[in-house]
């Protein structure tokens, strides 16, 4: 439970001073748990204040550099599974400085690399809420510990950004 409050905190805390916040769910629809950050942002729909924007971009998030850019959000922030070496559905709330040593291997460009081209070309604070898959192989749906998961961080989102 300490996992959840942690992050709970430092989600809170991330999203001082946000006026414009982009969600971006990173993922692969074969890979299991791998679709967890897709699911998340499907998940938010109606749950989030007008502030809020939901991006699915799959495995491409290159591909959505141009309209984050020209939204000029005050945030970003990344939900994707990453091999964090915890229990399956734990998370992490990582910077930018350190998305670069977060293992994830379903994506053409390394998100520290889309990170660093929106850190220049935005002044918004960025993260990545980083999720234990328990199962990326071949597959359509979360494992249960996942789906479970799910549920923990669309609520968690949908409070700390309705307090943002």
């Amino acid at each position: 439970m300490g996992d959840y409050e942690d992050i709970e905190r430092d989600l809170e805390a991330w999203l001082t001073g946000a006026e414009k916040v982009i969600i971006l769910g990173v993922g692969s629809s074969l890979r299991r748990d791998d679709h967890i950050g897709v699911e998340v942002v499907r998940n938010l729909e109606d749950k989030v204040p007008g502030k809020v924007y939901l991006i699915e971009c799959e495995t491409v998030p290159e591909n959505f550099i141009e309209p984050i850019v020209d939204l000029e959000p005050s945030h970003l922030l990344i939900v994707d599974a990453a091999l964090l070496d915890r229990t399956p559905g734990s998370m992490m709330l990582i910077g930018p400085d350190k998305i670069g040593g977060v293992p994830i291997s379903t994506h053409a460009l390394p998100l520290s690399l889309l990170c660093d081209y929106i850190l220049k070309e935005t002044d918004a604070k960025v993260a990545l809420l980083a999720i234990q898959p328990k199962d990326a192989g071949f597959g359509e749906d979360l494992t249960e510990e996942l789906k479970e998961t799910l549920e923990r961080v669309v609520s968690l989102l949908a409070d700390a950004l309705s307090k943002a």
